[in-house]
């Protein structure tokens, strides 16, 4: 294997990798904030390094050009995107998720912890 190829390789594995971690984090964080925050970091961080193994296969060019408007375009739109749906949230009347909502069950003990002892 060439050295290009061995970087392309580990670009496109990162790639899956922070794209992965947003997926994770739209399934197991729990509110609008925190997986706008897990898309907006996580995502747009994916989808560059994904872009810039494309760069890379591609070389020196028009398509390398093109590759970084894309660029250009994720790294806005994507902070942008998610910034609009957390003030909208806002605005409609979500509140950020407390870690008081997390260890309050109504029950008058801890959750997940026998006994109510938070130790």
């Amino acid at each position: 294997m060439s050295p290009v190829e061995v970087l392309v390789l580990g670009l496109v594995g990162a790639s899956v990798f922070f794209s992965f971690v947003a997926v994770v984090g739209f399934v197991r964080l729990p509110d609008v904030f925190a997986r706008a925050h897990a898309a907006s970091k996580s995502e747009t961080l994916g989808a560059l390094f994904g872009l810039v193994a494309a760069a890379v296969v591609f070389g020196v060019g028009a398509e390398t050009v093109k590759i970084a408007l894309l660029a250009v375009f994720v790294l806005v739109t994507g902070p942008t995107a998610a910034h609009a749906i957390v003030r909208a949230a806002t605005l409609a009347g979500a509140t950020p998720w407390t870690r008081d909502d997390a260890t309050h069950d109504g029950t008058g003990t801890e959750a997940g912890v026998e006994g109510g002892d938070a130790s």
